[in-house]
């Protein structure tokens, strides 16, 4: 009996193929086989929501390869991914071969397994079942709805702001919590405030204590708010000590912390981009790695189970074998006497699998590190480690707490200490925080109640209230995911679509609105608020749940929210162009009132005159550039004493120390403002930080040169021995160290690092890699480079669509022959391109 098992991906195909018997043929489908038709009508609001589908052109020669194989196979596995978006490519694929009259008197069936093992593929393979339609009516109705949020609000952005935005049903709420962010940070108002501390010592161990009460009340963060009045409370307090203090009270207690839960897609990507650095996008993608098979000697084999997820949730063979682990390799105190279970915190956790794990605990990190890239072995650490950990007993302190009295108990001052006296589950992982400051806790010597000590010292702490943080990728996952917006499958396409479309910037880490980002956001916060309110975007989520476990109608849902939608739009086409702010002060060239406005490159301000007869061309930069000729004054150079002028010049806006002397040889220095900088944040912080370039950042360990950091027209780099390398976006050329150029310089000397390495030629010498380039992403064989086209997602290419890539680059640099006289073919008809309508049905 001839079996045919269809996979998404080809490096799964492989790995499955070694399980399988010969009875079983595995092809790939490569993601999704068929979406909408892009263009206005793809979902029919006028018949019930009918969507219209077409096969994604990339993607049909792997289509005609299942249909020719399924003509000749008895049954018919469909084993996509074991999600939503794998069930609905599964039905895809099914509606392809029924359209096509391919599956009659055939076996058609779907199965599903969590972790590419023997055990688990033969199980899923005894045990096939039917397509859930709820679970594809789930994801067709969030296709539907993200194209008629897409399809009809963004060309509204378009007309009202500019061309090329766009609006998404949860790219817009997560742009919308970043701006929120950064308004709340402009508008805070930093206070002072004062601790006042005691440092007291016995036997000569020093300890620390903090005021806690004063004249007989609690004192709180701004009871103390100035220097005059701690003076006089330090002053109060030492005369009333005499350089003793009491201890009033002491109290022992034990404290335990227990291990967090094993890893959802959520917590992954916050961890990886904590603990290793790594962008959520880059996570996910070693990751699937992981997952679709890693050769570690005897074949490939899945080193952990699927990485999308909400659950919490691990088998009980899982666990078993985790809590053999621990009895074999650590003491009885470490394995709990019960196996520990975990609950999902997540909003809308989607249909229940396995929290991400290592689909064999024996396979211990170091004993798969040589089959490992550096990235992947980093990825499955974590993942081992907090597999591990989870089913270890929780780590116990014990914790002291002492009162130190002055004068009476009316003036009490607290020391606080704890002692890890059982590392129980932090001798494997402990898990990374984000913008959380460690407990500054010590080692307190012995106190007995009644004991007087002597005072070293009683004195004040000056604070200031800081503004919260700006979010980083870990932070806004972590909010995104609480709010219920979005689920943690899209979290990286998310962030990289606001990046994209030039919304946010990441600085050091840390998102910042850019002016478009900014203007977005208020122009669809003030006329579209119900569509980016995060309440409402989560429970569009919980409806889609709904649908997906049965539970609700997916017509309805759509009907409900696109008529709510529709009515908004054109109520809405009228109003007026965002970004412009009419401002109090006339044109100083022909006196009519000056406006705040938005352009491709940012906010100005121009003159409301420039579309009259005649017109006034006036403008300025937001730093106060009158029409890009005079210089502004920054502020003063501390180690020249010269002013920093700001300037435009024909690649941008620069910085110059200082005007040219008439009788001076050498000209001024000038430092290029960075595209990702707006000029209306060129603050003296920052210019001084720009003025300061380049960067001496020490000698080169191996030559002895210097290593320097500067900016371009080009952008970031470092330098060393004439030899350049850029300085990627997710480093800063003001805090580069000279470890990190190192590395940077030995990427250029070997060539760049591949962002995705696909294999061997199947015909030729070498490899056939990705490379992020200047202008875009590009696949490389060799010297020959192919551009990818922004449509195509880079990290989902596979080796056979980088072929064709490489093959039609190689055909446009052969010498062109000579012209030869030949009678022309009449052209042949060209077939139109077929598309499906699917006719929904509940």
């Amino acid at each position: 009996m001839s079996k045919l098992l269809i996979v998404e991906s080809p490096s799964k195909a492989k790995t499955l193929e070694k399980y399988l018997g010969k009875d079983f043929k595995v092809l790939a489908s490569y993601g999704h086989v068929r979406d909408l038709i892009p263009k206005s009508g793809a979902v029919d609001t006028e018949h019930d929501f009918a969507m219209k589908y077409e096969i994604i052109d990339r993607n049909s020669k792997h289509v005609d390869a299942i249909t020719k194989a399924v003509k000749n196979a008895d049954a018919i596995y469909l084993a996509t991914d074991p999600d939503r978006e794998g069930e609905a490519i599964s039905w895809h694929i099914a509606e392809i071969l029924k359209e096509k009259n391919l599956v009659k008197n055939k076996i058609m069936k779907r199965v599903v397994f969590h972790e590419i093992t023997k055990s688990a593929v033969q199980h899923a393979i005894d045990e096939p079942r039917d397509i859930l339609m709820p679970l594809v009516n789930a994801q067709q109705a969030r296709r539907a709805l993200d194209y008629l949020v897409g399809f009809n609000l963004s060309p509204l952005l378009w007309k009202k702001i500019r061309r090329g935005l766009s609006a998404g049903r949860v790219q817009s709420p997560a742009l919308r919590l970043i701006v929120e962010r950064e308004l709340e940070i402009e508008a805070f108002k930093s206070q002072e405030y004062w601790t006042i501390h005691l440092d007291s010592r016995k036997h000569q161990h020093n300890f620390d204590a903090k005021l806690i009460q004063l004249d007989g009340k609690k004192v709180e963060q701004f009871t103390v708010i100035n220097q005059d009045q701690q003076a006089d409370i330090v002053g109060r307090l030492l005369l009333a000590s005499a350089g003793k203090t009491t201890v009033s009270r002491v109290e022992k207690k034990q404290r335990s912390r227990s291990p967090a839960a094993p890893f959802t897609t959520s917590t992954l990507q916050q961890e990886a981009v904590r603990k290793l650095g790594f962008t959520t996008s880059r996570a996910m993608r070693i990751a699937q790695q992981l997952y679709e098979g890693i050769d570690i000697g005897g074949g490939a084999v899945g080193l952990i189970t699927y990485m999308r997820t909400d659950s919490f949730s691990l088998a009980a063979e899982a666990i078993a074998q985790i809590r053999g682990y621990i009895k074999d390799n650590f003491s009885a105190d470490y394995l709990p006497k019960l196996p520990i279970a975990y609950k999902t915190k997540s909003k809308n956790a989607q249909e229940a699998h396995e929290a991400i794990r290592p689909t064999d605990i024996s396979r211990s990190p170091a004993s798969v590190e040589q089959f490992l890239t550096p990235e992947q072995f980093k990825l499955y650490e974590i993942i081992w480690k907090r597999a591990v950990a989870c089913q270890m007993a929780p780590a116990r302190f014990d914790a002291v707490s002492v009162d130190l009295a002055i004068g009476s108990d009316a003036n009490l001052f607290r020391a606080t200490g704890q002692t890890l006296v059982f590392p129980g589950f932090i001798a494997v992982y402990m898990e990374g925080v984000d913008d959380a400051e460690e407990e500054n806790e010590t080692k307190l010597p012995a106190l007995e109640t009644g004991e007087v000590l002597d005072i070293n010292k009683i004195y004040g702490d000056q604070h200031f209230t800081e503004p919260p943080p700006r979010y980083g990728e870990a932070s806004l996952v972590k909010v995104l995911e609480e709010y219920g917006i979005g689920r943690p499958s899209t979290y990286a396409s998310i962030i990289s679509t606001l990046q994209d479309r030039e919304y946010v910037l990441l600085d050091k880490k840390r998102f910042t609105p850019t002016d478009v980002g900014r203007v977005v956001n208020k122009f669809l916060t003030d006329h579209f608020t119900r569509y980016v309110d995060y309440d409402f975007t989560a429970n569009l989520e919980n409806q889609l749940d709904g649908v997906a476990d049965g539970d609700m109608e997916w017509i309805p849902l759509l009907k409900e929210f696109w008529d709510g939608l529709h009515k908004q739009i054109d109520d809405k086409k009228d109003v007026e162009r965002p970004g412009t702010e009419l401002l109090d002060e006339a044109c100083p060239k022909c006196g009519k009132p000056l406006s705040k406005q938005l352009s491709r490159y940012g906010s100005f301000i121009g003159c409301t005159g420039y579309n009259d007869t005649p017109k006034c061309d006036y403008k300025r930069n937001m730093a106060g550039e009158a029409n890009a000729s005079e210089p502004v004054t920054i502020g003063v150079d501390t180690n020249t004493g010269k002013d920093i002028l700001l300037l435009n010049g024909p690649y941008g806006p620069y910085l110059q120390l200082g005007l040219p002397e008439a009788d001076a040889k050498k000209k001024p220095k000038r430092v290029s403002i960075p595209k990702d900088i707006p000029v209306s944040s060129v603050d003296i912080n920052v210019a001084l930080q720009l003025i300061a370039l380049p960067r001496d950042l020490g000698l080169h360990p191996e030559t002895n040169k210097k290593v320097i950091a500067n900016i371009g027209r080009f952008g970031p780099y470092v330098n060393h021995d004439a030899k350049f390398k850029s300085i990627p976006r997710t480093d800063s050329v003001f805090d580069i160290d000279l470890t990190r150029a190192v590395e940077l310089l030995a990427q250029a000397n070997s060539g760049p690092a591949p962002i995705k390495e696909l294999g061997n030629h199947p015909t030729e010498d070498g490899q056939i890699a990705i490379y992020s380039g200047r202008y875009g992403p590009y696949v490389q064989h060799g010297k020959i480079r192919a551009t990818i086209a922004k449509s195509q997602d880079p990290e989902s290419l596979t080796l056979e669509e980088a072929l064709e890539l490489l093959a039609e680059k190689a055909a446009k640099e052969v010498p062109a022959k000579k012209k030869t006289i030949a009678k022309k073919a009449a052209p042949k008809k060209a077939a139109a391109k077929k598309s499906t309508v699917k006719k929904n049905s509940s």
